[in-house]
């Protein structure tokens, strides 16, 4: 370097400092990945801990193993065979580069430096790739290792139904993707001959080496061969084919589609072996003379054949030839969705009325039930909330309980948080974590005013289902996404328990979680992993997480019965029972499948779908396509630890004991039942919903009338929703049907003549479905042999009973109704139309819909205040049932009512009066002490109960007297009423 030079020269520092700078970025991309693994690993580990809590460790184990083994093995394959592919192709290449072209050679000389990362990259990116499409379907694969057989035959190949529900599926998974690995590896090894010259296109053809060819035709040979597989398996495919009008193997089917597929599995075994020794003699005009004939034949015998057979055999004497075909679709189907056994019973149904036609039907009439669930939850929030962090589920459910040595229906509810009104993590999550009671009323009865008429109800809770149940409500279907709880006993109680319900109390009440609900977060790294799940700092921050803390999530009850039991489709409608002093979630779930043979599929969010799942008050099932369903497993959920129970309730079921296999021990016996739980089982309403839908056409057993479709049936529309199309949910009610000998809680449904588009046709009914839904004996472990009995009663066609759609027309259009409707509408007060109940009763149908009014306050709610009866063209509508039944029937019904069944007008209207609120209460800022359940109301004189009875009396008889237009009597009997009123006044201590 001459002197003066100004050329820089390194230096030390500037050298450490790109040294530092070149450091710094692979750092930062490791600590990235680091924090990447970790979060994953809490992902999994959570979850661990959450199966291990519930006992399901096994489940989550066994179905990750499989979906992980079957990623690796899927994998494996895919990219083995195109390593071997990509190998052989390069091994055998050929060896005088004189032969390739200039181009040819630029490609190997830029392949060449990275051809060994590309041989192994590139079939590892195609196997992952292809193992991902796979890993979902690990249940056809433990299906199918783990199989039941059904023990009976299909009525084509005389083969166990369990080869077309575990074996068929499983087969055609594994060719269809042997398949994609053939052809992934044979594109694979046909690029690389190609590449490196095994494979020369030049003018006067294509040139390939012995190597390529026998590499290339192996390969073709075996696609050919896994194609006569597939050719074969179709045959018993087209046993669950929805080609033709039914479901099945018909008649071209049998005679012309399975003997051409036996024909072209054939052929094409034999074309796969003409190309694998042509492979090794280099003639290929043999193989592609066989390859172009097998597919003419495919295209002919597959399908020009059975065309013209179906066009001009089976189409001119399609019902005969096709009858054998339509029966045994008929059969499977009703086996396939448990219809066969349907007890089906001609029923007359008479329109005409006449006085005491009820007398008979005592057990009926005692239950109808005036309290309906999808309407009555506000009321409900209005005299039991309390609080405004407690709420009420939309929908309540019915149920029933044995007070007195008599079974009840009851409607029934949780008394749950309401998260939305909880500010501030440590509310959210430490504070407010449970709900607290369960609050039921009589289905079948009402306060005087119209307001619901409680068995079990305040805070603490108190009734007639008991005083002595574990009340607090930690899972169910409104809880908080998570709560920390529990701790040890030195600890101070965070836990809001329940709010002050008497006047000497300093403040509301506090507990600390003592079961065993959730996974720990007492130690630091449990805290650290939950937080990062629920990305919350203040879990990692807080005091509150104690050393023995718990945190409970996942708490909804058919959310937690579906991850320890993810191969089961869960009822939309979970429901609250006090079982042995105990809160429980009672979750109906099925085994389904979708290839039993000749059976008719159903899309189950379509076939359950009605009023409740369109105003999103139920659950829709997911749009699974299936042609086989069993309620298979009853399961409860502690609504206060949240522990699971699975019971194996249709233990014969081949599908559910192929999953026991698969899962064991976490299933029970439905034997280990409690005589108390098998009291509040019930038929699942998804399942009856299914059977329901089925039954609109295979009601019909004979294939002649099947295949005129002379008798097709709709499930009605529920007529008390305007302007939407949705059918008609299924009702719950006690009652006993025609040639039965006592009453039933069962569960119910209608069927009208098949509509048309333009509505016109008749809204008549032609039949009536009813699901014994009893499955108590009073024995633990025993359930009743009529359980789930379906029995159908059949109208005649020409049958004038008036469907519900017109049975509601009927009530809207009644003038004397209207009038009425008008004037409980003063004061801008809203008449909500109650669920129109359908019985057969008095040799006939008699319609039954309560009436409610809601005023227009900020806090008003619904009370009941008319009940309309139908029956025939005839109409009642009365404050009491037993008044509209005796309107109906020509003044004296011969019904037994249920004391309570309808409302006192005057004690109505007073309730509803004054500011304008219908029976409103205080809105939760301060609670009042616990009302007692009016299920056990106070003693009364003699003489109070006499008072009243002339009052009732006095109702009824001015209200007979102004339909019939005798005024004179009217005012009669407003004077004794006002004289009653009196009497029962001063009798209870006040003044008139």
């Amino acid at each position: 370097m001459t002197a003066g030079s100004t050329s820089p020269r390194p230096s030390s520092g500037s050298a450490a400092g790109r040294k530092k700078h070149g450091a710094l970025l692979p750092t930062v991309i490791a600590v990235v990945v680091l924090i990447a693994l970790f979060v994953g690993f809490t992902q999994v580990y959570t979850n661990i801990l959450w199966f291990e809590q519930l006992g399901y460790l096994r489940v989550f184990v066994t179905r990750n193993l499989a979906m992980i083994g079957l990623f690796i093995i899927s994998a494996v394959i895919v990219a083995t065979l195109m390593f071997l592919s990509l190998w052989l192709a390069y091994r055998n290449r050929p060896r005088d580069t004189g032969q390739v072209s200039d181009n040819m050679q630029k490609y190997q000389q830029a392949l060449d430096p990275v051809r060994k990362i590309v041989m192994v990259a590139v079939p590892v990116i195609f196997g992952l790739f292809a193992a991902s499409t796979i890993t979902s379907q690990w249940q056809t694969v433990l299906l199918f290792l783990n199989q039941e057989p059904f023990g009976q035959t299909d009525p084509q190949f005389d083969l166990d139904l369990g080869f077309y529900v575990f074996t068929l599926p499983f087969l055609r998974l594994l060719i269809g993707f042997l398949v994609t690995a053939l052809l992934l590896a044979g594109v694979a090894g046909l690029l690389m001959h190609y590449v490196y010259g095994g494979i020369r296109i030049h003018e006067r053809g294509i040139a390939t080496t012995r190597s390529a060819r026998v590499h290339l035709g192996s390969i073709v040979a075996a696609f050919l061969a896994l194609q006569a597989v597939n050719f074969w398996l179709d045959r018993y495919a087209t046993l669950t084919s929805n080609s033709g009008k039914w479901t099945g193997a018909l008649y071209t089917d049998v005679n012309a589609v399975i003997p051409t597929k036996g024909i072209l599995a054939i052929a094409a075994v034999l074309v796969a072996i003409l190309f694998v020794v042509a492979g090794f003699i280099g003639r290929w005009k043999l193989p592609l003379i066989g390859a172009a004939m097998l597919v003419v034949v495919a295209v002919v015998a597959g399908g020009l054949y059975p065309w013209a057979i179906q066009r001009f055999q089976v189409t001119p004497t399609e019902q005969a030839l096709e009858n054998e075909y339509i029966q045994r679709n008929i059969t499977m189907t009703r086996q396939a969705y448990g219809l066969d056994n349907t007890e089906v019973t001609p029923y007359d149904a008479t329109t005409q009325t006449e006085q005491g036609a009820l007398r008979q039907d005592t057990e009926t009439t005692s239950n109808i039930r005036l309290l309906d669930p999808n309407v009555v939850s506000s009321a409900f929030a209005q005299l039991q909330q309390f609080r405004p962090y407690y709420q009420f589920s939309d929908m309540l459910n019915v149920d029933r309980y044995t007070i007195d040595g008599q079974t009840q229906d009851t409607v029934i509810a949780t008394r749950e948080l309401n998260p939305d009104q909880i500010q501030g993590w440590y509310n959210q999550s430490v504070v407010y974590t449970h709900g607290y009671g369960v609050v039921a009323a009589y289905g079948s009865r009402v306060q005087s005013d119209g307001k619901p008429q409680f068995m079990q109800a305040g805070i603490p809770s108190r009734g007639e289902i008991s005083n002595d149940y574990e009340p607090r409500i930690y899972f169910g279907e409104n809880s908080p996404e998570y709560s920390i709880v529990g701790g040890s006993p030195e600890d101070p109680p965070l836990e809001l328990d329940r709010p002050q319900t008497n006047d000497g109390d300093a403040q509301d009440a506090k507990t600390t979680f003592a079961g065993n609900g959730g996974p720990t977060v007492g130690n630091w790294f449990n805290k650290l992993s939950y937080s990062i799940k629920f990305q919350s700092t203040d879990m990692l921050l807080s005091d509150a997480v104690r050393q023995e803390s718990q945190i409970l999530y996942d708490r909804n009850p058919r959310e937690r019965v579906e991850k320890v039991a993810p191969y089961l489709t869960v009822d939309g409608n979970p429901y609250p029972a006090i079982v042995d002093n105990k809160v429980v979630w009672i979750v109906d779930a099925y085994t389904t499948a979708a290839s039993y043979p000749y059976s008719t599929p159903s899309v189950l969010q379509d076939a359950t779908q009605d009023t409740q799942t369109a105003q999103g008050t139920a659950a829709a099932l997911p749009p699974e396509r299936v042609n086989y369903i069993r309620n298979s497993v009853k399961a409860t959920v502690n609504a206060y630890d949240g522990s699971v129970d699975l019971y194996a309730w249709d233990d014969q079921d081949p599908v559910l004991k192929s999953w026991q296999k698969v899962f064991p021990n976490t299933l029970k016996p439905y034997s280990e039942m409690s005589a108390d739980l098998m009291a509040h089982v019930r038929y699942p309403e998804d399942m009856f919903k299914v059977q329901r839908e089925l039954l609109n056409r295979y009601h019909v057993t004979d294939a002649n009338s099947f295949y005129a479709s002379d008798d097709v049936w709709s499930v009605p529309n529920d007529p008390t929703q305007q302007n939407q199309d949705v059918p008609q949910p299924p009702y719950y009610l006690s009652m006993r049907m025609p040639g039965e000998d006592k009453a039933n809680f069962s569960l119910t449904s209608s069927f009208i003549p098949q509509q048309n588009e333009s509505g016109n046709t008749r809204n008549v009914m032609y039949g009536y479905l009813s699901a014994n839904a009893d499955a108590g004996t009073g024995e633990d472990g025993v359930k009743s042999e009529d359980y789930g009995k379906l029995r159908l009663l059949e109208l005649p066609r020409s049958s004038v009973v008036p469907g519900p759609g017109q049975a509601q027309n009927l009530f809207n259009s009644d003038t004397d109704v209207s009038q009425e409707l008008n004037l409980l509408r003063q004061g801008a007060s809203e008449v909500i139309n109650g669920n129109l109940l359908t019985l057969p009763a008095g040799g006939g149908m008699l319609y039954v819909q309560p009436v409610y009014v809601q005023s227009s306050g900020d806090a008003a709610y619904p009370t009941l205040r008319r009940v309309l009866v139908g029956f025939g063209e005839k109409v009642g509508f009365a404050p009491t049932l037993d008044g509209a039944l005796d309107e109906v029937f020509s003044g004296n019904s011969g019904a037994t009512t249920d004391t309570g069944a309808g409302v006192n007008d005057q004690a109505a209207e007073a309730a509803q009066g004054g500011d304008g609120r219908t029976g409103a209460v205080d809105d939760g800022a301060s609670a009042s002490p616990s009302p007692q359940p009016s299920g056990t109301p106070s003693p009364r004189s003699t003489s109070l109960q006499q008072a009243l009875d002339n009052a009732n009396q006095a109702i009824q008889e001015a209200d007979r007297a102004r339909r019939d237009g005798d005024w004179t009597q009217y005012g009669e009997a407003q004077d004794r009423l006002k004289q009653a009123i009196d009497e029962a006044m001063r009798q209870d201590g006040a003044t008139p």
